[in-house]
């Protein structure tokens, strides 16, 4: 199957302000990521909100991101959810509506605490769209599984003829380059750590990345591969820092599902509140996050929004 040399968006989920979908934003988010040198989309994940939507948002979703991505835009499609026949059908109108491919996190309740429960997770969802590729989503620290992924690639290997890699957003560098370097690269293993990004290309030979904060500053890590496969260390390094004061500040407004959203607002593109339980930011603190993003020089690099 094909592999995933690009940078791949994490996109929020836009909602009117009663909480209601709101799809027609949609095409100029994508010409906005096109624009901003990304080649795909990862929809209905951590950042859409995805476990907080129903699964017939979900597939209006996934129907309206695909209907509206151009031929060579990938559209991958999280049917991660804790009960498995949801899963198997989003993941099969995902093959229906001509999605690239699908991905899965692992249930939040019960927790999968050993291997073999997670490969048997992960045949029984793959299964259901056997002709796209799938990757199952490590995010332990919002799902609290941390079986080794090493190990599941082991489990899965020659089982799961569909099972194209993993997206890994976890801390471990060392287990990152054991799973791109297992069974010489078979897998695709894609970086989903945006404040890692540098380290993952010279330590595990990453290739195809999916972040979150590329919402809004796509071209910081277009720059950060682009200087590394020049030989430009420095630079790279500079750029990365650039990342890190970028994520500093979104931490200390609650992250990049609430900070992250309100960015894209600040930058031309509004795409609502959070829903609930997330604890949307009031006035004073969107000025507040405004005022560091402008100290830390945040504007002159931000993607520009592009309006259909």
């Amino acid at each position: 199957m094909e592999r995933i040399n690009s940078l791949i968006n994490a996109p929020f989920t836009a909602f009117h302000p009663d909480g209601s979908l709101n799809l027609t934003l949609v095409p100029s988010y994508i010409q906005t990521l096109i624009n901003s040198g990304i080649a795909g989309v990862f929809i209905n994940g951590s950042s859409g909100e995805g476990h907080l939507l129903t699964e017939e948002e979900r597939m209006i979703c996934a129907e309206k991101w695909v209907e509206s991505a151009p031929a060579n835009f990938k559209v991958i499609v999280h049917v991660g959810s804790n009960s498995i026949n949801a899963s198997k059908k989003l993941a099969q109108h995902a093959a229906q509506i001509g999605a690239w491919g699908f991905s899965a996190m692992g249930p939040t309740f019960p927790k999968i605490n050993r291997v073999n429960e997670l490969a048997d997770y992960c045949a029984e969802i793959a299964a259901a769209a056997p002709t796209l590729p799938f990757y199952y989503y490590h995010i332990p620290a919002f799902t609290g599984v941390y079986t080794s992924m090493v190990e599941l690639l082991k489990a899965v290997d020659g089982r799961i003829d569909n099972f194209s890699g993993i997206k890994y957003t976890y801390e471990s560098l060392y287990e990152y380059t054991q799973c791109r370097r297992y069974s010489n690269g078979k897998y695709d293993v894609l970086h989903g750590q945006d404040e890692t990004l540098l380290p993952s290309l010279a330590f595990g030979g990453a290739q195809g990345c999916i972040g979150g904060t590329f919402n809004y500053a796509a071209g910081l890590y277009t720059q950060i591969r682009a200087a590394f496969s020049e030989g430009d260390f420095d630079k790279a390094q500079q750029l990365q820092y650039q990342s890190l004061d970028l994520i500093d500040v979104i931490c200390r407004y609650r992250g990049n599902i609430v900070a992250g959203k309100q960015i894209m607002k600040l930058i031309g593109l509004d795409l609502g509140p959070n829903r609930t339980p997330f604890q949307n930011l009031s006035p004073v603190e969107l000025a507040s996050m405004k005022q560091e993003l402008e100290s830390i020089g945040f504007f002159s690099y931000a993607n520009e929004v592009s309006h259909l």
